[in-house]
């Protein structure tokens, strides 16, 4: 391992040839300074880059003129890849989350990765910090090949114990000193504290193991885990949050129940630095890449896996989407949803949850009749995936598809719950739906108003 104390000698055109592939860490791990170099050396270029979800000080990394140079491939999209991701400038990558190290390594191969590191500890070794996905595959990956391995040591970031590599691992290393990016959550409003109200009453019991994201209703559905009083409680995810934080501080979330009596995840973000801070050689949660995170096999194997994931919309037959607006305008991105979905499912006890609100802000129906055209969905109507939104929670455990749907049709809002239950009424798609109609409470269907 090199250290340097310039960038301009490790991000340039004599490291970075044309044809080179690489591989970017991302979220709050996402390296600024190498980034920002890179989209500001002209002479780099004809390159393909590889990231998820690109936080912080880099958005000219996706400028015009950069793009030109520089082939993104974004495998989950954020706030500064939307924009060229939707007019071509850049490409959608397509991924589940728990596979993006397995294409690493018998596809892609990275020639070049940059990441953000903590370290070293006493044996030399330095921690991926608060993001591993990919990273650790594009590492072997890129090393098996003779590549390179660039890394930033941010006196910032924290040393997240669980997956490490060797000094001599890195090729060369730049010392930084900046904060890392936080992602503040808005306040629960009542809609989102009702789902989460629903959630914790309806799904989550003593010993249940938890995955949920950042959000609204990840921050609802923690105050009704502690309004609850459940306890003995597990987090076995693919992003550990502030909401996650408090559980365990509170002692609700124990891991007594896990092989390894603590919280695992392959990605952590706060709202603020004091949640960096925290996780600083902290005992209590530990990282691992997302083919181990992600991997349906080990989220089977959790006690009462209670997986809690969002939605953009879903249809009449419970096909649900998740990563776009339409077929081609991506929002975000396949990510993991599909490997807990299907992992909980699996599970002894446990629950593959979709949380959403009915409508959104705007107020446009998330509960629609029919998916959109060309659309990728992230879970098909087989799937047997719980929906919950501010007006119930439905089941479609061992039901047909005119019981799936007039059971979803009752998610929706009022105005739209009438128009797809009268669509639903005169269709002579569905079989005998005027029957179904009849049933006093839709089967699979719990309203709000009966647990409340």
């Amino acid at each position: 391992m090199k250290k340097v104390n310039k960038v301009e000698d490790i991000i340039n055109s004599r490291l970075i040839k044309p044809g080179a592939i690489i591989y970017t860490a991302g979220n709050a791990a996402t390296p600024q300074v190498l980034l920002k170099q890179l989209s500001a050396d002209s002479s780099i270029k004809d390159v393909e880059m590889l990231s998820i979800l690109l936080l912080g000080d880099i958005a000219e990394l996706f400028s015009g003129q950069a793009c030109k140079r520089i082939t993104h491939r974004i495998i989950f999209n954020g706030e500064h890849s939307r924009e060229a991701v939707n007019t071509g400038r850049a490409t959608y990558q397509l991924m589940h989350l728990s596979d993006i190290p397995r294409q690493l390594k018998q596809n892609i191969k990275p020639d070049v990765v940059l990441l953000q590191v903590s370290g070293p500890d006493n044996g030399g070794n330095y921690s991926f910090g608060t993001t591993v996905e990919g990273v650790k595959a594009a590492v072997d990956s890129a090393r098996a090949r003779g590549g390179l391995v660039i890394a930033e040591c941010n006196k910032k970031m924290p040393f997240v114990l669980g997956t490490s590599m060797h000094s001599s691992e890195i090729d060369y290393l730049l010392e930084v000193d900046y904060d890392l990016p936080v992602s503040p959550v808005h306040e629960p409003d009542e809609r989102a504290n009702k789902i989460g109200k629903m959630i914790a009453e309806l799904f989550i019991k003593d010993g249940s193991t938890l995955q949920y994201g950042i959000g609204e209703v990840p921050e609802a559905v923690t105050t009704a885990i502690i309004g609850k009083g459940v306890k003995d409680l597990g987090i076995y995810t693919e992003l550990f949050s502030d909401a996650m934080r408090t559980l365990v501080d509170k002692g609700i979330v124990n891991n007594r129940f896990l092989r390894n009596n603590f919280a695992v995840s392959t990605i952590f973000l706060s709202g603020e630095k004091e949640g960096y801070q925290w996780l600083h050689f902290n005992s209590s949660v530990q990282s691992r890449p997302s083919n181990q995170t992600n991997n349906m096999m080990y989220i089977s194997a959790q006690p009462k896996m209670t997986a809690i994931n969002s939605a953009m919309g879903v249809d009449l037959h419970g096909n649900i989407w998740a990563d776009s607006l339409d077929a081609r305008k991506i929002y975000s991105g396949i990510g993991g949803q599909v490997d807990f979905l299907r992992g909980s499912y699996l599970s002894e006890g446990g629950t593959p949850i979709i949380a959403m609100k009915s409508t959104t802000d705007k107020g446009y129906h998330k509960i629609l009749d029919k998916c959109p055209e060309g659309i990728t969905t992230t879970a098909i109507a087989a799937d047997p995936i719980v929906i919950v939104t501010e007006y119930g929670a439905f089941n479609p455990g061992g039901l047909n598809i005119s019981e799936h749907a007039i059971g979803i049709a009752h998610l929706a809002a009022p105005e739209q719950r009438d128009h797809l239950l009268k669509t639903i009424y005169e269709s002579k798609a569905f079989h005998k739906p005027r029957q179904a109609l009849k049933e006093v409470s839709p089967k699979g269907f719990v309203a709000y108003e009966m647990v409340f």
